[in-house]
C-alpha cells in the first residue's frame, strides 16, 4: 500500500563489498510513495525478515538486502536512517543501476571512480 513501481533497472551481478559469501544480483527500482522515509525502511526491513534475512553480524551473508538510497531530494541524518545513503557514490553495484532509471542522480565523476569494481550487467 502506498507504493507505486516508476522504473526497475537490469540485474547485475557483483562480488560482496566488505562482507563474504557468494556473489550478489543487484537492481533498483524507483518508486512514488505516499509513506514518509522511515516508514518506507521500516517497510523495506519487514520484507527483508519475510525473505529469511537475519544479522548475526555486521556485513554477515544475507538472502536479501534492500536499501534506501535516495528519497526525493531529501538529505536526513537520524540514528536509523541516512539519505542520500552515505556509501552510494563509491559502490558501481549502486552506481549503475542507478544511472539506467535516474542518469541525471549519478554524476559522470562517481562512475569514474568505480570503473576498476566488477558489476556485470546479467542477460535478459
Amino acid at each position: 500500500d502506498g507504493c507505486r513501481l516508476l522504473a526497475a533497472s537490469s540485474l547485475y551481478r557483483s562480488a560482496p563489498l566488505d562482507a563474504d559469501g557468494a556473489d550478489f544480483i543487484n537492481a533498483e527500482i524507483a518508486l512514488e510513495t505516499t509513506r514518509s522515509a522511515p516508514a518506507l525502511l521500516a517497510l523495506l526491513q519487514h520484507l527483508e525478515l519475510r525473505a529469511g534475512r537475519q544479522r548475526p553480524y555486521r556485513h554477515a551473508p544475507r538472502t536479501l538486502d534492500l536499501d534506501l538510497l535516495l528519497y526525493g531530494d531529501a538529505s536526513i541524518a537520524s540514528a536509523s536512517l541516512v539519505l542520500p545513503h552515505p556509501r552510494m557514490a563509491g559502490r558501481a553495484f549502486v552506481l549503475l543501476p542507478l544511472a539506467e532509471i535516474a542518469p541525471q542522480r549519478v554524476p559522470m565523476a562517481w562512475l569514474e571512480q568505480v570503473r576498476d569494481q566488477v558489476c556485470t550487467p546479467l542477460p535478459i
